[in-house]
């Protein structure tokens, strides 16, 4: 049976919807093709009509949860800062850590995209590059927007390690005072390198 090109199309959106929330939640290495077509409730063979291979799935995978997530915290004509400390807190909410499924693709398949070959990095780069230009032209400092994209990343890392809620709360609380903190004292506009060095100095506790 033949099936339109409208319905081929679906069928591949569905495939990568489904199969990018499970990757999210438990690893893409550790589904097969088979398990990942069931899921929209088709077999395994007919994977090979939309990709040819698991890796190409892998890379547009990467592709469209990148994406989304540049336009879930980067892109839009409103851009300010009330609007990123907004979105960092609800990237460092406890609806995140326990939803990964749902949530940004950054930590949960970092590891996976590290291993992968150099389109997949590639691409990781160039979306993680314009989140990061989105965030630096808010700040004025693309050296604070990268710092501030590590301690997001990093603080969902680690607060999904813990095995308590109190424990993970803590990591999110201290991260989401830290980052409100640095986004209200950034500078506005161009700096120079010895202001960003102060604005990225300020995350640093002193001893």
């Amino acid at each position: 049976m033949r099936y339109s090109a409208e319905h081929k199309a679906q069928t591949r959106e569905k495939l990568l919807h489904s199969s990018g929330a499970i990757a999210k939640q438990g690893g893409f290495s550790a589904a097969g093709v088979d398990s990942l077509m069931k899921a929209i409730g088709l077999t395994g063979g007919a994977f090979y009509s939309h990709f040819a291979s698991k890796n190409d799935l892998f890379s547009a995978i990467v592709e469209r949860e990148l994406s989304h997530s540049l336009q879930r915290l980067g892109e839009g004509d409103d851009a300010s800062r009330a609007k990123l400390q907004r979105c960092l807190e609800r990237y460092l909410s406890m609806a995140h850590v326990q939803q990964p499924d749902s949530g940004c693709a950054i930590p949960t398949l970092g590891a996976e995209i590290a291993r992968a070959d150099l389109k997949v990095r590639e691409q990781a780069e160039h979306w993680l590059v314009r989140l990061q230009q989105a965030w630096s032209e808010v700040l004025g400092s693309g050296e604070l927007a990268w710092a501030i994209l590590a301690q997001c990343v990093g603080a969902l890392v680690v607060a999904r390690m813990l095995a308590t809620e109190q424990r993970q709360a803590e990591v999110l609380e201290a991260s989401k005072a830290l980052l409100a903190a640095t986004v209200g004292r950034a500078p506005q506009g161009p700096e120079s390198d010895e202001t960003q060095t102060a604005a990225i100095a300020i995350q640093t506790p002193q001893g």
